[in-house]
């Protein structure tokens, strides 16, 4: 549908024919980000506007619907800067952080009597992973988690907080009433396939503080990607295909492999070094000389054809940042930092006579000032939906439990992150309330803290997910805990269909003590 007497330029916005999940046809509004002429035959990769990323695509003229074409907006004039042209017109961002980073080095250079030269950016990668914004964790109020007890009618199966202060009632009424309903608008689970925006406004893939004002990089190696470095050739997915083994992926988003490797139809990489290769002739040499048959480091844990090993991302560089690399096709919310000393990589392999093969993993940081036990977490496309998600978070636990900490994932969580933590947190928290039985006839009585102390789950998790479950009422004096018929239905169905667990016997897992720098 595309005339081509209008010239279509980036930046313009237009209906673009697709096929949705039922195989129908659709013409959602997309931006054109990037366009390139083949054989005279011109392509467009455009991205569906409020869609997730991983739908990114390049499209054929015909896909196009010029009659509803948007041109961009025209930029304003270049402002004056000291009385000179400026190059380029600054955006707001740019200007906030200009004017802190003005502020800090006038001080500086007053103080010291000299000017100081601008810091240069530590070089990174935009990572790409789809990114729905976390339920925002919920305060834990003192009366609530310390005081509060949790008793449950056997016969009726729900449980009571008894906390008797008006104050403290009042407080966790509205955190109930306000919490619940914002982590709801948060959680509707999102049409499959796309994304939408935060009702508030405001962009999802924002990693700004509250205040307006850009959160400083922390600066104990945390993946979180701030976006201010996100520019058009990060948007978009540079790797057609990548072959894995036996499998060959479809990268979702854009990773700093090589330029000179992305324009080559398919990318092989070794299934155990993770080394890529530009052909299968190259591939083939190198299995002739690479004699590793499963992921560097210690096997950690094994159970039937399932292991995991750890990997230090210090002792183990090249693997480690070989891994980041595949993992930063499958994630857009991360950063990538070639320095992965500060992270340990628990990889899960699946055993078979050829050797073990990557089917997922996750990094943590060495030390976590901020309670964190996951950094990074994937399931590699061809093994999802099949539970090895839910096994990864397991295991995250378990070495959390070993190291006697609660732990918390690095936010913000992906889309089906946060899909797969929220259905584990459920899981886990409703297995312990309907294990409880009674005593003398009474109800059976359990703390969130001893909640959090048994599953390792922090306790901001475990009264978001108790909110988001909508199990907490507020009955004759007492928060109480309400397990309706359909709840506990539904869990004992999920419960039936979950075959892959963690065996806690099969861990052979010592924590070291990182914050002496000779471990490093």
């Amino acid at each position: 549908m595309a005339d081509q007497s209008v010239e279509i330029t980036e930046g313009c916005r237009l209906p673009v024919l697709r096929k949705n999940q039922e195989h129908e046809d659709e013409w959602p509004l997309a931006e054109i980000l990037s366009v390139k002429d083949i054989s005279g035959k011109k392509l467009y990769y455009v991205h569906y506007i409020d869609f997730n990323k991983r739908l990114d695509e390049w499209v054929t003229p015909d896909r196009l619907d010029i009659k509803k074409l948007q041109f961009p907006k025209k930029e304003a004039k270049t402002p004056m800067k000291n009385g000179l042209p400026g190059s380029r017109p600054s955006s707001p961002e740019r200007d906030v952080k200009k004017s802190l980073d003005l502020h800090v080095q006038s001080a500086s250079a007053t103080s010291r009597g000299k000017t100081l030269p601008t810091p240069k950016r530590k070089a990174e990668s935009v990572s790409l992973a789809t990114q729905v914004t976390a339920a925002t964790p919920v305060p834990s109020l003192p009366g609530f988690v310390d005081a509060s007890q949790a008793s449950v009618y056997p016969a009726m199966r729900d449980s009571s907080f008894s906390i008797k202060s008006r104050d403290e009632h009042e407080q966790l009424t509205s955190l109930t009433t306000n919490g619940t309903s914002s982590i709801q608008r948060h959680l509707i689970p999102p049409q499959p396939g796309r994304k939408r925006k935060s009702c508030g406004g405001t962009d999802e893939d924002s990693q700004d503080s509250s205040d307006g004002i850009p959160c400083a990089p922390r600066m104990t190696g945390s993946l979180v990607s701030d976006r201010s470095h996100d520019d058009i050739v990060t948007r978009m997915k540079n790797i057609d295909c990548i072959e894995l083994g036996r499998h060959r992926l479809k990268p979702w988003y854009f990773s700093p492999y090589p330029q000179e490797l992305t324009s080559l139809p398919i990318l092989y990489l070794c299934e155990f070094c993770l080394k890529y290769l530009k052909s299968l002739k190259c591939l083939q040499r190198h299995l002739t000389k690479c004699n590793l048959r499963h992921p560097p480091g210690n096997e950690i844990y094994r159970k039937g054809t399932i292991s995991f090993f750890e990997i230090d991302g210090r002792k183990n560089k090249a693997y480690s940042q070989n891994l980041c690399l595949l993992a930063k096709c499958f994630l857009d919310h991360k950063t990538l930092y070639y320095d992965t000393d500060p992270f340990l990589f628990y990889v899960m392999t699946e055993y078979d006579s050829k050797g073990f093969h990557i089917v997922g993993y996750f990094s943590k940081e060495k030390e976590s000032t901020e309670d964190y036990n996951v950094a990074c977490i994937l399931t590699l496309p061809p093994y999802q939906r099949r539970g090895y998600g839910k096994l990864l978070i397991e295991f995250s636990y378990e070495l959390s439990k070993v190291e006697g900490k609660t732990g918390t994932p690095e936010k913000p969580l992906s889309d089906l992150g946060l899909l797969s933590y929220r259905s584990y947190w459920s899981q886990t928290i409703l297995e312990i309330l309907m294990d409880l039985k009674s005593e003398n006839g009474e109800r059976p009585q359990i703390t969130i803290n001893e909640i959090s102390e048994i599953t390792s789950v922090k306790k901001e998790d475990v009264i978001s997910t108790l909110q988001y479950l909508n199990l907490i009422n507020y009955y004759k004096g007492q928060y109480i805990l309400t397990l309706s018929e359909d709840i506990v239905e539904g869990h004992e169905r999920a419960m039936q269909k979950r075959h892959l667990r963690i065996d806690p016997k099969c861990l052979h897992f010592t924590p070291k003590d990182w914050s002496k720098r000779g471990k490093w």
